[in-house]
């Protein structure tokens, strides 16, 4: 089936409109929005594992940019961030988001001059790439109540699917050259097959961020 930014996405009978789709891919208002106005992106879980410390602002590799809510989110922590996609729809919207945010206002469009945006799977990029943080959040295991999962990743998997390769994206990821790598998991989920036990575990409400710390090499 087509899908693409333009008009509207099909993948089997589900049709996602234009509106839908920017309503997700949106840093100007809703929660995005709010959490940039209210400046606590630094004390958020994801910033603390991803290893934001007094006086240290980490640079961070997001392996799997998505809706780009991660990376913004540690971009307004005043973070460099390398933003990784390989579906080129999602890609192409996620670019057109940052763009309008660049445009609303100088503090946006400085939050988006750190965000470096690629097309690419990161399997094959990772190795090419340095960074202190890798970030990695493939799409999760499906929740046996649907109702309780937000309508923008309900989205965001009608475009791209699922993640079969999710532990090779995991194994690429401890393979970079970086001091850690952060899974983002479903809270109560079982831990991804075929990974190794994280060095430690930081929890949200919904997700937990396992932490794994890369010895020098």
């Amino acid at each position: 089936m087509p899908e693409g930014p333009q008009g509207q996405a099909h993948r089997g009978c589900v049709s996602l409109s234009t509106s839908q789709l920017q309503s997700a891919f949106d840093f100007v208002d809703g929660p995005v929005g709010y959490r940039f106005r209210s400046g606590a992106s630094r004390k958020h879980a994801l910033a603390r594992a991803a290893g934001f410390a007094r006086g240290h602002i980490p640079t961070i590799v997001d392996a799997t940019a998505g809706l780009g809510r991660d990376a913004f989110l540690l971009a307004c922590s005043g973070a460099q961030v390398t933003l990784l996609e390989r579906s080129r729809p999602v890609h192409d919207l996620l670019r057109d988001a940052l763009a309008r945010a660049a445009a609303e206002s100088p503090d946006l469009a400085a939050v988006v001059a750190r965000m470096t945006l690629i097309s690419g799977d990161a399997r094959e990029l990772l190795p090419g790439l340095r960074a202190d943080a890798v970030i990695v959040d493939p799409m999760h295991p499906p929740r046996t109540n649907s109702a309780i999962v937000k309508q923008e990743m309900r989205l965001l998997r009608e475009l791209v699917g699922t993640d079969p390769d999710a532990l090779e994206l995991m194994q690429a990821a401890l393979a970079a050259d970086c001091r850690r790598v952060v899974l983002k998991w479903p809270l109560r989920a079982k831990p991804l097959d075929g990974v190794r036990k994280p060095s430690h575990s930081i929890t949200g409400k919904t997700v937990r961020y396992d932490v794994f710390m890369i010895p020098p090499r």
